[in-house]
């Protein structure tokens, strides 16, 4: 994920590979995984997960999208937004509610659903960063038993569990972005002259970039840490990964800020991708909660008894 934060890559990997794919490796079945992940593995299904709702903010538990058993199967009726690669998804991960209230933790599943399906409505639209994202209505979608992905009212805890990877996914693409807008910053103040000499022999400027590079420190070094405890006890790294969205909101703003005023008033132009790194930044720091979220959540986890 660092290396395409680093080209800006716009290929669908992240929705595809670590949110569709994730929860087929996390929660199905050997069948189901079986038929998934080598097609997934070879570039052969475009996925998505469907799981934000207009009211949900960053709630996850917080779905009015129903399953409701009919025969050997259910039916979906709801909608989701902001779904990442929605629009060319041909299969989708949807998480609805097969059980209790709508802001209940308990009764959330997960279906398999085939995006051509009848009652599937997409609208698709365009983000700030220039990613396409679609909201999708079901109505009266019917889906095989076979559909489920995982126990039936288990969702939560599993998809969960993928937004902690999830975060440290996108943490990596946002350290990759930090590292390029700095090493594109540094060469321009090494040739923009002003008044005869390199805006970078500026002693100013240099303290400036020095700031940027130990924010750029800073982040690579939380987001190790954070893999790591992730890759050796997944639920005792939460209280890191809180930490770590936090500082890539922080860090990241203040590198794409200073590298938009190194570079004066062509920073945010089209013609030039400082600006595009900038707004990918931005996108990253609001997917999967934005700072003011994870700080509390890091208080909750860091202080629980």
């Amino acid at each position: 994920m660092e290396e395409l934060g680093k080209g800006l890559v716009v290929e669908p990997y992240f929705p595809t590979v670590v949110l569709f794919g994730g929860l087929i490796k996390r929660a199905g079945s050997e069948a189901q995984q079986a038929e998934w992940l080598p097609r997934i593995i070879g570039g052969e299904v475009l996925g998505a997960f469907a799981y934000v709702e207009r009211q949900s903010r960053f709630a996850l538990h917080d779905c009015q999208t129903t399953a409701t058993k009919s025969g050997d199967g259910y039916v979906l009726n709801g909608e989701k937004v902001v779904v990442f690669n929605g629009e060319q998804a041909d299969h989708l991960v949807v998480m609805a509610r097969t059980a209790g209230d709508q802001s209940d933790n308990d009764g959330l599943s997960l279906f398999i659903v085939d995006a051509a399906a009848a009652g599937v409505d997409k609208m698709s639209y365009a983000m700030m960063d220039g990613q396409r994202v679609a909201n999708i209505t079901f109505k009266d979608v019917s889906v095989s038993a076979d559909a489920l992905l995982g126990e039936e009212g288990g969702a939560l805890a599993v998809v969960d569990a993928l937004t902690d990877e999830a975060i440290i996914a996108l943490a990596a693409e946002a350290v990759g972005i930090m590292g390029v807008l700095n090493a594109k910053t540094l060469e321009y103040t090494k040739t923009r002259e002003q008044f005869g000499v390199a805006i970078g022999s500026y002693q100013a400027l240099q303290h400036r970039m020095v700031d940027t590079m130990m924010a750029y420190e800073q982040s690579k070094s939380l987001l190790f840490k954070a893999l790591c405890e992730y890759k050796q006890e997944p639920a005792m790294a939460a209280e890191t990964v809180h930490a770590l969205k936090v500082l890539i909101d922080r860090n990241g703003k203040h590198v794409f800020g200073e590298a938009i005023q190194m570079h004066g008033g062509m920073g945010m132009t089209d013609e030039l991708d400082i600006g595009h790194y900038a707004k990918r930044l931005m996108m990253i720091n609001t997917t999967f909660g934005d700072a003011t979220y994870h700080r509390n959540r890091y208080i909750e986890t860091a202080y629980a008894a």
